[in-house]
């Protein structure tokens, strides 16, 4: 009897260091015991230390890229990262109405890279919420983002400030939304998912580490994971939460470079 796996397609771009985008979601992917497709919207030189320079690709390239996976290999989730264009977004929205199965996608709304360089044009914010966000079965933006994509004039810090920026979002057609709370201040790091009309709270201490580069494509990429196999948006946030702390602190002792290293992968594997 074949081996069946369960597949998710990351379509983001590749980050050469290893710690973001493609190459740190098909690392995810595998940890959690998934077999990683990939489509590649962006060829980036960047390291530890930042963004140097990013080389989108030809949109004829990405759909050869997708409808040739999509053709031959089931999908059980996809993940959507750093887009970089109004160009790609209509091209990806367009594949994404093209799958088969109704695969759980989930949209990591990357607007700017940890270190601070814009991945996402201004004039392209409104295009991503008008296509992709109705297509997302869960948005992840991180609290500066949502500031952003709510067109506040400053970062929610507190709990109904944090909820109604939420329900905001909702309001744009997307099917869940996670708002992550690394970026806020104090020693616990809050999470607000808002999922079948209800909110729901993850806390947990803030680890002390600089190496995060990362984080944000790999939490997106491990609550893919989780439900492509299955479980509920609830169930996979909370368990790639778990992960994504363990991957944290085993981090903090794994050394790469000059700047913000990456959290440890495949921590579970690597003594």
């Amino acid at each position: 009897m074949k081996k069946t796996y369960t597949t998710v397609l990351t379509i983001a771009g590749s980050d050469g260091s290893g710690g973001a985008g493609i190459q740190a979601d098909i690392k995810t992917f595998s940890a959690l015991e998934c077999y990683g497709l990939s489509v590649i919207t962006a060829l980036t030189a960047q390291n530890t230390r930042g963004v140097k320079a990013i080389f989108p690709l030809a949109e004829s390239c990405v759909i050869e890229q997708f409808r040739t996976i999509a053709s031959d290999i089931t999908i059980d989730a996809v993940k959507i990262g750093m887009l970089g264009s109004v160009g790609m977004i209509r091209t990806i929205a367009t594949l994404l109405r093209e799958l088969k199965g109704n695969p759980p996608i989930i949209l990591d709304t990357v607007l700017g890279s940890s270190g601070g360089s814009p991945l996402l044009p201004t004039e392209a914010i409104p295009l991503l919420k008008a296509e992709l966000f109705p297509l997302a079965t869960l948005i992840t933006p991180n609290i500066p983002e949502t500031a952003v994509l709510t067109d506040m004039n400053s970062p929610p810090a507190t709990q109904a400030s944090i909820e109604d920026a939420a329900m905001k979002l909702l309001e744009t057609g997307t099917a869940s939304v996670l708002v992550k709370g690394g970026h806020g201040e104090g020693e616990t790091c809050c999470d607000c998912l808002l999922y079948d009309n209800r909110f729901f709270w993850f806390s947990s201490k803030r680890i002390l580490t600089a190496n995060t580069h990362g984080t944000g494509c790999t939490l997106s990429s491990a609550i893919a994971a989780f439900m492509a196999k299955g479980e509920t948006t609830e169930q996979a946030v909370e368990k790639a939460k778990a992960y994504i702390n363990d991957a944290l602190r085993s981090g903090s002792a794994f050394h790469l470079g000059k700047g913000n290293g990456p959290l440890h992968h495949h921590y579970r594997l690597w003594q």
